[in-house]
């Protein structure tokens, strides 16, 4: 695993926002793990550097994303990808979970994953778009295939993508390298985990929208979004008072001062949303 000050440079100074970004930890299931002696770099460092990023964006409120294959494909839906690597994931199915120290949970997305990009076939852009965010942080393997495919699909479609160069792990230190470099001078910007983790941790600020206040409420309360709906009382669907507070003490990072009473006097995530918009009028 490449440490930070081996990565390469960049050509644009973008960092991760927590009211822009979203996690992807691409294609952490034991079969692609299999190829790896677990107990070797880049694999424990691999794993660490993925929980600490999960655990800053859950600190930050953003939503976290997983892409895992399906269990069992026919030839057709594997369609090119069988030719290049056969069956795949279909000749070990009992290998399909990802990896228990980083499993999705309840409040997570996981995207069924059909071609390198996370992109093709699924709704990750439309989910993004419905939550107004437009940065895409990725990690996971391998860094050279689908990570590589995955930000550049992204920075075509106008997302701004990082690739975290070391919570990615690939099938030699070159492939690894490859996609760093490429990355760096065509499509994006290339960090390390903690800088990301910094990053987060330094620009809170209240959410931009109505969709990105439920995304951080039900990050926080550990619900998939579906689950809580603006009219629904925060309170009633699990928060509680320590998490209120985790989440006043982000949102004042800035200076945009909101108070633990008057969130609690309203009933509705909707009218939690009218306040903060009151706020920034104000501000």
């Amino acid at each position: 695993m490449p440490t930070a000050d081996a990565l390469p440079g960049n050509r644009v100074a973008w960092l991760p926002d927590p009211a822009r970004a979203v996690l992807l930890v691409h294609d952490m299931q034991e079969y692609f793990l299999d190829f790896y002696d677990r107990t070797q770099s880049p694999v424990p460092e691999l794993l660490e550097n993925i929980r600490a990023l999960r655990n800053a964006c859950d600190g930050a409120g953003v939503p976290v994303v997983y892409t895992a294959q399906p269990p069992q494909q026919s030839a057709q839906q594997r369609g090119l990808l069988q030719p290049w690597w056969g069956p795949g994931i279909t000749a070990r199915p009992d290998l399909a979970p990802i990896h228990a120290d980083i499993a999705p949970r309840a409040q997570d997305t996981v995207l069924t994953k059909w071609r390198y990009s996370a992109f093709v076939s699924s709704d990750l852009r439309e989910r993004m778009h419905a939550l107004g965010r437009d940065q895409l942080l990725v990690c996971g393997i391998y860094a050279h295939i689908g990570c590589l495919m995955t930000v550049a699909d992204a920075f075509m479609h106008d997302i701004q993508p990082f690739l975290v160069g070391d919570a990615v792990a690939d099938f030699s230190a070159d492939e690894h390298a490859q996609a760093l470099d490429y990355v760096s001078r065509r499509c994006g910007v290339v960090l390390p985990h903690q800088a990301c983790v910094e990053a987060l941790a330094g620009a809170g600020a209240m959410p931009a929208s109505l969709l990105a206040l439920r995304s951080e409420l039900a990050q926080i309360i550990e619900l998939p979004i579906e689950h809580l709906a603006e009219t629904d009382n925060p309170f009633h669907a699990g928060l509680d008072s320590i998490r209120l507070m985790s989440l006043l003490e982000r949102w004042t990072g800035r200076g945009q001062q909101l108070g633990f009473v008057e969130l609690a006097e309203r009933g509705s995530v909707s009218e939690w949303w009218e306040l903060i918009q009151s706020r920034r009028m104000a501000a």
